[in-house]
């Protein structure tokens, strides 16, 4: 099996890369890297496997440079005779922000750029598989509170929170445009935070939201509503499996599924636990985050009912200083407050009957007491200006 990565340095793409490279069912793995000389991608491709201690075998994983910006993209990979004996494609690449600024690159990254890759596999000799590392979330805001199957998406109708997963809805469509069906692997991974091994996470992604909330203690989300959750290592693992199994199915959650879903309150106890010398968590309505915005700011009117809180209001004050530092944080985190609300899990069945070696994921809160120390290192301020 002769592989083609994208996003091979990237939080999940890194955790493929490194579990690949280990496979006897692996040949070759083609590492796709932003531009630059030979030598500086595959020193990019030893910082990936250098976190963790993995072996970098140079005849296994050969770095390709490329941009999912350029628009020769399609001719360039053509060219590159190398490449010819690719038979399968595992596009993880993607640009994940949730901020507004970046919709024009997202749309860029995750449509245009993925279009030319696909022009580029669907001629490829040799072709099995193209798996394309989605999300649950492309189903939307529509659906809230339950279990949400894998063929409740994609629905053109969806309406959603962030650009990030309507561009990664439009990405599924895009390939089934292009690409043969039998050839089609599509894994929507839930919400990947931290590593369920005693190991630093590759990325503070997600961990930095759960680190921010950790700081402010009074929050604005309904602690009760469920949360899928998965580490980074069960992801990656699933999504390996996946391939190398016979399937019954286009596509496939990679999920915890009801079963295996967490909520704030549960996350906040294995916090509390660590974090112990803090006030303790409190949970509002989400309607108190306009007065939160509006204390900051020193506009809040003196009946208010934040005033109730005077514990954390002091606290704030303490903690953080100056009061704008909570406004840029409630703005990185507002999105991540809104994907809180909408309580939803989404079905495994499919992941756990077609590929029995993959077992239910361990629950967040307790996955999550391995990434403690990890946490308590996150600049929260810096990671708000693109969490």
């Amino acid at each position: 099996m002769n592989i083609f990565l994208t996003g091979s340095t990237g939080f999940l793409g890194g955790e493929l890369l490194a579990s690949l490279s280990k496979r006897k069912e692996v040949d070759k793995i083609y590492c796709f890297i932003r531009p630059g000389n030979e030598q500086d991608a595959f020193t990019r491709l030893k910082k990936v496997f250098s976190v963790h201690g993995d072996y970098l075998d140079s005849n296994k994983v050969i770095p390709v440079t490329g941009n999912l910006f350029d628009p020769h993209l399609t001719q360039s990979l053509q060219a590159n005779k190398m490449l010819d004996d690719v038979d399968v494609i595992i596009h993880s690449a993607a640009n994940t922000s949730f901020s507004r600024i970046y919709d024009d690159m997202l749309e860029q990254v995750n449509i245009a750029g993925l279009e030319k890759l696909l022009l580029w596999a669907k001629q490829l000799p040799h072709l099995h598989t193209f798996l394309y590392v989605g999300t649950a979330t492309i189903c939307g805001t529509d659906i809230t509170h339950r279990s949400v199957r894998e063929e409740e998406s994609p629905n053109m109708n969806a309406q959603h929170l962030v650009r990030y997963t309507y561009t990664k809805m439009q990405g599924e469509l895009l390939i089934d445009k292009y690409i043969p069906q039998e050839k089609i692997l599509i894994a929507r991974p839930s919400i990947i935070m931290g590593d369920s091994r005693n190991v630093t996470p590759r990325s503070p992604v997600i961990l930095w939201a759960v680190a921010t909330i950790n700081q402010l203690r009074l929050i604005p989300v309904n602690e009760q509503a469920m949360l899928d959750m998965i580490p980074v290592d069960y992801a990656a693992t699933s999504i390996i499996e996946l391939l190398l199994a016979k399937r019954n199915h286009k596509v496939y959650h990679i999920s915890s599924g009801q079963q295996g879903a967490t909520s704030a309150h549960k996350l906040s106890i294995s916090l509390a636990e660590y974090f112990n010398e803090l006030p303790p968590f409190h949970f509002t309505n989400k309607l108190l985050l306009t007065q939160i915005k509006l204390w900051a700011k020193s506009r809040l009117k003196p009946d208010s009912e934040l005033f109730n809180y005077g514990l954390y209001l002091d606290y704030w004050n303490k903690e953080f200083t100056d009061p704008g530092a909570i406004r840029i944080l409630l703005a990185g985190l507002a999105p991540y407050l809104e994907f809180m609300e909408l309580g939803q899990a989404f079905d495994n069945s499919r992941l756990l009957i077609d590929v029995p070696c993959v077992k239910q994921s361990i629950p967040a809160e307790v996955y999550i007491k391995n990434c403690m120390n990890f946490i308590s290192k996150i600049n929260i301020l810096d990671g708000a200006i693109d969490p």
